[in-house]
């Protein structure tokens, strides 16, 4: 029974600290999180198509290949 209080201290114990340094933290600004946001969707499109014309590419050579 006391392992189980002594679990139960630790986890409040965990969930009060962890609470105290959400507070600390410097959180980013709409427009900060809006131009993150931005540069994430453009680089993850912009990859995309340079991963896709690398697979046609190499797609072509494959079948010209085994022809």
């Amino acid at each position: 029974m006391k392992a189980v209080l002594q679990m139960f201290k630790k986890l409040k114990d965990f969930l009060f600290e962890s609470k105290q340094e959400l507070g600390r933290v410097s959180w980013p600004s709409k427009q900060e999180l809006w131009d993150s946001t931005m540069v994430v969707i453009f680089v993850s499109a912009l990859l995309a198509v340079f991963v896709g014309i690398f697979d046609r590419i190499f797609t072509t050579l494959v079948s010209l290949i085994v022809r």
